[in-house]
């Protein structure tokens, strides 16, 4: 069994059930739809062909809803790209118009508002730098200090500037109320700055739907975000490591440290963590990776990362089935590494109250004394399943529950095996489908001795409370 879990963007790669339908057969566990691109049409056919795919095979994955956040781009030029050459002045207006190599505008009119005189303006993930040298009322002046060839909506980044944008755009709010009426399992906020852009973004969810389950993914993707990672990671449900920005609003040097610091922290603080971008980007275009690639997937997973995660590869590549086979074979090479010799950047999860923590820290102690070949978690939430993903067992864990949308959402938790299962009165009733499920599906023999955790009074909602190994039997 692969533990770490395959997250793969969906685009013109991949927009038939038949691809869709590969990649789940080839390990996919949750579907990304980017928001920066496409239409609500489109990711509605999208997202219909995902759960067909998913349905046919009985298979439980999730679906991701990244939105686009306050990303600033170029506006229209005129031929739709123009050359900037270094040392020519370069001016940005506050209006639209149709750009030149002397004067362009830009998404984002406040740009003439936050950046300062020195600020840099990096173009197309920092492949053209200019620097601010005047600013005047609608517009600012910069010196091109790196050129370089632009076209229409490239991205810009200010990684000197405070940008005074909201978290939330007013499309971020539309897009948003389509992917909680649709029932996506999670929601990726782009840009996050601090704890404030979380708890906005779950009062928009609360607003669409005060009962949505979906779950809010943080993208780590600006300095602020570093600067105040504790309280964003306390109150995000997930936390992804998207290292292109990172690596353009920061010294590119910098990153592979801070994707370790944040895989840290997240497994201490019992969050999951996706590490993003470029992993295996030359499968855009080669059917195989380069060793270094190869090298920088299995680096993320020995950070402790619960997901990896493909782009471009997926999305707009020739080869989105190979590169799900690729991820999962460097995958499985790297859990056995680490089965062999254990974690390397590994970080104990916190261990204090409340009880459902001590249990499941008890539950990790007895599934490696016994070197149970199993553990089960009897759950109506995911809570249970994520804490007891954070110990990192040598056994699989098969989480149990009625709830679908928790069933999906437990596919993204690394060595964890959703299943869901009707609702069940008594850990008795649990206990005797178990042994028939465990045994149908190979995941352990009668006779086996499996960890199982539960809640004595389910009626009671996050309070896992109970430890029983048992005996599995046969001829159930």
């Amino acid at each position: 069994m692969i533990r770490t879990k395959v997250v793969a963007t969906v685009g013109p790669a991949c927009d038939s059930d038949i691809v869709l339908g590969r990649m789940i057969d080839a390990g996919v566990n949750v579907f990304r739809l980017n928001f920066s691109h496409g239409t609500i049409e489109g990711h509605g056919a999208a997202l219909g062909r995902i759960r067909r795919a998913a349905a046919e095979r009985g298979a439980i994955v999730a679906v991701l809803g990244d939105l686009c956040g306050p990303k600033i781009r170029l506006g229209e030029i005129a031929g739709g790209r123009c050359t900037l050459v270094a040392g020519r002045p370069v001016t940005f207006q506050r209006a639209a118009m149709v750009g030149t190599p002397e004067r362009l505008s830009s998404s984002y009119p406040a740009l003439v508002d936050d950046v300062g005189v020195g600020d840099r303006i990096l173009i197309d993930d920092g492949n053209v730098l200019l620097r601010v040298t005047e600013k005047r009322q609608d517009e600012v002046v910069a010196l091109c200090e790196v050129g370089g060839v632009i076209s229409d909506r490239k991205g810009i980044n200010l990684p000197d500037s405070a940008v005074s944008s909201p978290s939330l755009t007013d499309k971020d709010r539309r897009d948003l109320e389509w992917i909680v009426g649709n029932g996506l399992d999670y929601v990726a906020l782009s840009f996050v700055r601090r704890a404030d852009d979380l708890a906005e973004l779950r009062a928009a969810i609360s607003r669409c739907d005060p009962a949505s389950p979906a779950r809010v993914v943080s993208k780590i993707e600006k300095p602020q975000a570093v600067e105040h990672i504790g309280e964003i990671i306390e109150a995000s449900d997930v936390v992804l490591v998207a290292r292109g920005d990172l690596g353009v609003e920061m010294d590119v040097s910098r990153v592979p440290i801070i994707q370790k610091e944040l895989a840290v922290a997240c497994r201490q603080a019992g969050k999951p963590v996706i590490v993003a971008t470029q992993m295996l980007q030359s499968m855009v275009d080669s059917p195989v990776p380069t060793r270094a690639e190869v090298s920088d997937v299995a680096n993320a997973i020995l950070d402790d990362a619960d997901a990896v995660m493909l782009s471009a590869e997926t999305s707009v590549g020739q080869y989105p089935v190979q590169a799900v086979q690729m991820m999962r074979r460097i995958a499985g090479q790297t859990e056995a590494f680490t089965k062999r010799f254990g974690q390397p950047w590994s970080a104990a999860p916190a261990r204090k109250p409340p009880l459902a923590r001590s249990v499941i820290h008890g539950a990790s102690v007895v599934a490696e004394e016994l070197n149970a070949p199993l553990v089960v978690v009897w759950t109506l939430g995911s809570d249970a399943a994520r804490l007891l993903s954070r110990h990192r067992l040598a056994a699989p864990i098969v989480a149990l529950t009625p709830n679908e949308t928790a069933c999906r959402q437990m596919s993204l938790l690394y060595g964890v095996v959703p299943v869901c299962q009707p609702e069940m009165d008594t850990p008795q009733m649990m206990l005797r489908n178990l042994d028939r499920l465990v045994t149908s599906r190979q995941l352990a023999a009668p006779g086996d001795q499996v960890v199982v955790v539960f809640d004595m009074r389910p009626e009671v909602p996050g309070e896992t409370d109970a430890i029983v190994v048992h005996t599995v039997a046969g001829g159930a």
